[in-house]
Parts: C-alpha cells; structure tokens; sequence
C-alpha cells in the first residue's frame, strides 16, 4: 500500500511538472531577450530611412573622393522599417579602393562598429546602379555580395540617390536632398582613410 501510494505522487509530480513546462513553452519571448542578429537575416525591409546625420556623410564622401567608399550603416530595426542613425567607414585601405571596386579588410564588427544593420558603397560616376541587370533577372556582383553578407539590407549610393535591397531581393530607392553631383578632383589620399577612422573609434563609445 505504501508503495502504491508513493507511485501515485510520483506521477502526480511528474505530471504535474510536464504541466508547467508546456505554460512555459506557450509564453512570448520577452522582446528584450531577442537576439537582433538572428532577426537580421530574415528580416524583409520595406524602408530605409537615413538620419540627417548619415546623409550628410554620404554627400560629403560622394563629393570627395572619385574611386568607390564603403561605409558600415549602423542603427535599428523597427518593424519592417531600417533606421540608419549614422554611417561609420569600412576599414577599406586605399589600394583596395578603385573608381569601380572596394574591397574592405574585415566586417564592421571586427572593424569595432556594432548595430550594423547593412552595408553601403558608392558608384562615383552614378553608373550601373543596380542589383539586377535592367530588364532581366540576372543579379549584378553587387548582388552576389550582399547575398554572402548577414545583413537586412545592402545600399549603393548614386549623386542623389541612394539605392537599396533588402533580403526578399526587391530593389529601391530613397532620394536625398542634395542635387546630383559629380566626383571631385583626385584627393592626395583616395579611400577610406581606414588608419584615421579606426584612431577616431577609440573615443567613441
């Protein structure tokens, strides 16, 4: 009898706690709990928005220099919409900057920039700005790099144009209020200026 009885509050117990761990599966994950670079890779951007801040950066840059920059987009996700508080330079070394390429050393993250939610590069001469080839389906190398990237979105930036993609591969654009300008004259030091940028990281925080 005594054994019996021990066997039915085992299973009651046992029951009991399969009860709890089902609760415990059927709660939402807090939204503080969510891991944001897992949400990144699945996430379909339906917009991009850029500070004041970030296009000013980018109108600077596009002005300065006539081979290609790279820069790392940092910010937030919300909803269906990326917001790009500011634009932080790619560590790209001078050599590895061309008037048609750009190749940087390592990922934003290595390069010290966190909240990096895509990547942005320009086309100095406002060509080709694009990540299928008009009128086909057939993806451009621009393309083919952002599909080896962990971002949401990927950007080219054009004279007054920035286009855009997001990972359900659907181009688009956003109109900067700048007028479409041209590259300027060759400065001393093409690039990125990796060395001077990655100095100007140690202060922020």
């Amino acid at each position: 009898m005594q054994g019996r009885r021990s066997w039915l509050m085992a299973m009651r117990g046992a029951v009991a706690a399969a009860g709890l761990m089902v609760l415990l599966a059927l709660q939402p994950e807090p939204a503080g709990l969510i891991d944001v670079a897992s949400d990144r890779t699945g996430a379909h951007a339906r917009a991009l928005i850029l500070s004041d801040q970030a296009r000013r950066y980018l109108s600077l840059q596009y002005r300065s220099y006539p081979t290609e920059f790279m820069g790392c987009m940092i910010g937030e996700i919300h909803g269906n919409a990326v917001i790009v508080r500011r634009i932080a330079p790619a560590d790209v070394e001078p050599g590895h900057s061309t008037a048609t390429r750009v190749v940087p050393e390592q990922t934003c993250e290595d390069a010290g920039w966190a909240g990096t939610v895509g990547m942005i590069h320009s086309h100095p001469d406002g060509q080709r700005c694009w990540y299928y080839f008009p009128g086909t389906r057939v993806a451009s190398s621009d393309a083919h790099s952002f599909a080896r990237q962990p971002y949401p979105v990927d950007a080219i930036m054009c004279g007054n144009r920035v286009v855009w993609l997001s990972r359900d591969m659907v181009e688009q654009q956003v109109r900067l209020s700048d007028p479409d300008t041209h590259p300027a004259p060759p400065p001393q030091h093409p690039g990125n200026r990796v060395h001077a940028g990655a100095s100007a990281r140690e202060g922020q925080d």
